[in-house]
């Protein structure tokens, strides 16, 4: 008896006979099918019965059987999506200043944020094509700060560092399979035949950088070709430039001597390596091999305290970055690196080189995730604002559509469908959108590629992910927008809509403000972000460096010896040009390359202390020449023959370095550096030779003619180019071997700005592009506005109001939105435009008047966008308007 009670029939199988059998057949089915499982029960088995019974119901799905659906249509699908196709085409064409508003401005919105996120994509992607990326670190140097602990993070950081860090490395830790050291930066003359060329961008690279490195050798042996010395590797691109069509393996290019290095000799090309890309942050034209290096000055290989290199290296699968940073100190102890300093290393891994670094002397260009982050922010500020004016305009017009969805509901149609059809609309327009965004993104793609100054090319970013991504933003965005009118239309009941009593309600209304007030804040908030990024950047590009770089025409001879042996000829002849005011030599300039050394000096105490910082090698005349002020002691002297081994000038922050408050104290006082002593002859105002980004650092300024590399020249403001072309004449008598390289310096040093000039170029356009699309939307919402309120406007005109009342009737809810706006964007921006200045050691300050400019600039295109809708209202022929009453 209770076998007979456990033996039931599975449930699922009855519930879904249940929905799909007819009525009428359910009751005769149900008791046939249950007698049956019971028999099969008694003669075979509890299991066996339940198959067999799930089989039949399944079977008894038979169409003669299944009931009709009123949600399943009996006419054909495809005549009733055709249908929907027809009225949305219909209302488009209908409506053409509405369909190109929503079209066009959201098609730009996307637009936009495609080519935000072209560039966005681009910046994440540096070093990506490294196929050993996630295992390759580098090492960087940090010096801690005086008074403070000895230890990781309290200093500043230098990627430029020593030489015996990276065997040392190698041997004390098995978890290292590879270590690749390069030096600095070495600009090398090369000449082959009748080709001679400065060429820069070449490295002393170590013979295992193809281990660890993807770099694509296209000809030579990866294991030989940076072995051997006097062995080169040269880009494709490079060896073109030389040998044009000739295969270059086994020729020999002819190199010139850089100062501390014997790059003098015949140089073999053993290789030829693809271009590198353009987002790697380490690029290059030619590599000549370490042991090139190490043959001229073998013992600085084994020096702590000699800086020239950069050390990467390659760890295996199983590396534990955290317990390796443990090990840190002690290795460092056990090395007795730097004897009583306050040297440290830290280790980087390569995908955080480009964005995420801390040191400074990079081997190449790095990026700001800072700027990142910020352009995402606007790329999406866009693509919201694009899409508030599609969903406001949405929801407004959808009201026009009500007697046609009280037709629908009154003939049978159900909500869903409703629903379906409102749904679909909105995503053709989102996909017509798109077709829009996809052709403006073509077109503007050189331009965007002129304003960052990246290769920005379509077919890198057309990939399976990307175009999954659009497809699905491009029906989220659709739906997005489409839903709110969508369920308040197919809501409506139809015997109201066809009695005409169905009007916006509060609820669609307020949406439509709160869209307008938020739109509007982002809006306020981009325009308040490019006048503060505009006067920054004037602030920077203006301010008084404290030395004069306009008209400084600037030449690049690489420290040649025979130029610096005749450049006391060159300085007699060249100022003997009326155009030609002064003439200066040194080994840097400001916003160029400079050392830093390691400099004792007297402190007031009277002890010799030991600090680094930057290094200016200068010529007689440099401190004259740049109007350097000199507030304590001489210049040097050519009265003074021993200025050249005994003197040194220094600068008010390098004075306060060694503790003097009053620069005129450290006149006299003792030093010692770079195997030379006397003392200090004179201290010259703080200026800023290097970036606005950075605060003015402690700088010496040794006499050191013989190691200059630039000649400088101040030149009059007429007749420039008749001025080049006489200095390069003079040149090719005096210097006939070397190219005739110049520049001017007030270029050169704004170099440094480069990625904040493109920041501002990108800010300020996608900035207008989203306060433009903001107005269209309003255009958008002021005309429908007018439209609905014609018949009032026109009994108000009967009646005698004038058109300045007509217009203040339709504009003064619109403007109320935008001072509410105001508002709520002042703080918001405030906020975010003083983070993004904390980059800058030298900013402007934030103040109330650019808010107030920022409302009344956004106030004014708002009254302006409404008031010609509103005008056009006010003026019309008021018999026209109630022609219908």
């Amino acid at each position: 008896m209770s076998h007979q009670m456990d033996a039931r029939p599975p449930d699922w199988p009855l519930r879904l006979l249940r929905f799909f059998v007819k009525e009428e057949y359910l009751e005769e089915i149900e008791g046939d099918m249950e007698e049956i499982f019971l028999t099969n029960v008694e003669q075979l088995s509890l299991a066996k019965a339940r198959r067999i019974y799930t089989w039949d119901m399944l079977k008894l799905l038979r169409p003669t059987l299944i009931k009709h659906f009123k949600t399943i249509p009996t006419f054909n699908q495809f005549a009733m999506y055709k249908n929907y196709f027809k009225i949305a085409w219909r209302n488009l064409v209908k409506k053409k200043a509405y369909s190109f508003i929503n079209i066009f401005g959201l098609g730009l919105g996307i637009a936009c944020c495609i080519l935000i996120f072209m560039f966005v994509q681009d910046e994440l992607s540096y070093d990506n094509y490294h196929t050993k990326r996630e295992r390759i670190f580098r090492v960087i140097h940090g010096e801690s700060v005086p008074g403070k602990p000895t230890e990781a993070g309290s200093g500043p950081f230098w990627v430029w560092g020593n030489a015996p860090i990276g065997p040392a490395l190698k041997s004390d830790f098995p978890e290292i399979e590879k270590v690749v050291q390069f030096s600095g930066r070495s600009d090398i003359l090369l000449t082959y035949g009748e080709k001679v060329y400065q060429e820069d961008g070449v490295f002393f690279m170590d013979s295992a950088a193809f281990d660890v490195f993807s770099w694509k050798l296209l000809k030579g042996n990866p294991k030989t070709a940076l072995a051997a010395p006097y062995n080169i590797v040269l880009t494709e691109s490079t060896a073109k430039k030389y040998f044009g069509d000739e295969d270059p393996i086994g020729k020999v290019l002819k190199g010139s001597e850089s100062p501390g290095r014997s790059n003098r000799g015949d140089y073999t090309v053993t290789g030829i390596v693809a271009d590198i890309p353009s987002n790697s942050h380490f690029r290059f034209n030619a590599l000549l091999s370490l042991s090139t290096f190490r043959n001229s000055l073998p013992e600085i290989f084994g020096e702590w305290g000699y800086v020239d290199f950069y050390t990467y290296f390659l760890v295996g699968e199983q590396f534990d970055e955290a317990a390796f940073k443990k090990k840190i100190p002690d290795f460092l102890s056990r090395h007795k690196a730097w004897p009583d300093s306050r040297y440290f290393i830290e280790i980087e891994p390569l995908k955080d080189v480009y964005l995420r670094t801390k040191a400074e002397r990079q081997p190449g260009e790095t990026g700001s995730l800072p700027n990142i982050y910020v352009f995402s922010v606007i790329g999406l500020f866009i693509l919201v604002i694009a899409m508030i004016n599609f969903m406001n305009l949405s929801t407004a017009r959808s009201m026009e559509r009500g007697k046609e969805v009280g037709i629908r509901k009154s003939v049978g149609a159900y909500r869903s469908s409703l629903v379906s059809q409102f749904l679909g609309e909105s995503v053709m327009i989102v996909l017509l959108s798109g077709l829009i965004a996809a052709i403006l993104v073509m077109i503007a793609l050189p331009n965007m590629s002129a304003l960052t100054g990246k290769e920005l090319n379509i077919e890198r970013f057309i990939t399976w992910q990307t175009i999954s991504l659009f497809v699905a933003l491009m029906l989220v965005v659709g739906l997005a927008a489409g839903s709110y009118p969508a369920l308040v239309l197919s809501g409506f009941n139809p015997i109201m809509i066809m009695k005409g009593m169905v009007r916006s309600s509060a609820g669609g209304i307020n949406l439509r403000r709160a869209l307008v007030v938020f739109q509007f804040t982002l809006s306020i908030a981009l325009i308040a972000g490019t006048i503060i990024v505009y006067f920054q950047m004037n602030h920077v590009l203006d301010k008084d460096l404290g030395f004069d770089k306009e008209q400084m025409l600037v030449l690049d001879y690489n420290y040649d010896e025979e130029v610096n042996k005749k450049s006391e000829v060159l300085k007699d002849i060249l100022e003997n040009n009326p155009s030609v005011l002064s003439v200066g030599f040194s080994r840097s300039v400001p916003g160029s390359y400079y050392p830093h050394a390691g400099t004792e000096l007297e402190t007031p105490k009277g002890d010799m202390e030991m600090m680094g910082q930057p290094i200016f090698q200068v010529g007689m005349d440099f401190v004259s020449h740049f109007n350097l002020k000199l507030i304590a002691g001489r210049n040097y002297s050519r009265e003074h023959p021993t200025d050249s081994s005994q003197a040194i000038i220094i600068n008010e922050a390098a004075a306060r370095q060694y503790g003097y408050s009053n620069p005129a104290e450290a006149v006299g006082k003792k030093f010692a550096q770079w195997g030379r002593s006397g003392v200090v002859i004179g201290v010259v105002k703080d200026f800023n030779f290097a970036s606005l980004h950075r605060n003015i650092e402690p700088l010496t300024m040794p006499l050191v003619p013989y190691a200059c590399r630039y000649m400088s020249l101040k030149v009059k403001t007429d007749n420039i180019q008749e001025t080049i072309k006489a200095v390069g004449e003079v040149w090719k008598e005096i210097a006939p071997h070397r190219p005739f390289l110049y520049s001017f310096l007030d270029d050169d040093f704004n170099k440094q700005y480069q990625s904040d000039v493109m920041f501002k170029r990108l800010f300020t356009t996608f900035s207008g592009l989203a306060i433009f699309i903001a107005c269209l939307g309003l255009l958008g919402l002021a005309t429908y506005t007018a439209e609905q309120r014609t018949k009032e406007i026109g009994i108000r005109k009967v009646l005698g109001a004038d058109v300045r009342n007509i217009v203040g009737l339709l504009s003064k809810d619109f403007i109320l939105l935008v001072i509410i706006s105001i508002f709520i964007a002042t703080p918001l921006s405030w906020y975010a435009m003083h983070r993004w200045l904390e980059g800058f050691a030298y900013r402007m300050e934030i103040s109330p008047w650019i808010f107030v400019l920022a409302g009344f600039i956004a106030l004014s295109v708002a009254v302006f966008t409404i008031s010609y809708q509103a005008i056009k209202s006010a003026v019309m022929n008021p018999v026209k308007s109630l022609r219908s009453e």
